[in-house]
């Protein structure tokens, strides 16, 4: 793990920033108790996809030296079982 919960002012917050293989991926978590409501992976609409990438730039300025490819993940944990979308948006 590189980061967890970073914050950029107002903008909001990066759950997890991580790296493997050369590749920083920034990851949303996401937690439901069940699918009624619709699927964890649901709750990141496009709205929310765009202020994330706004944040991994915003992160990527903060840390000058980290400049890798990048991806945005998404880690859905519905009723405890836990999926990892990669390059998810």
């Amino acid at each position: 793990m590189v980061d967890r919960n970073w914050r950029d002012g107002r903008r909001g917050e990066i759950d997890l920033v991580v790296e493997r293989d050369g590749v920083l991926a920034f990851c949303e978590v996401k937690t439901r108790r069940s699918a009624a409501y619709g699927t964890p992976a649901e709750a990141v609409t496009p709205a929310k996809q765009a202020r994330l990438r706004l944040l991994g730039a915003a992160w990527l300025a903060a840390h000058p030296g980290r400049r890798r490819e990048v991806r945005f993940d998404v880690a859905a944990i519905l009723a405890g079982e836990i999926e990892v979308i990669e390059a998810a948006f």
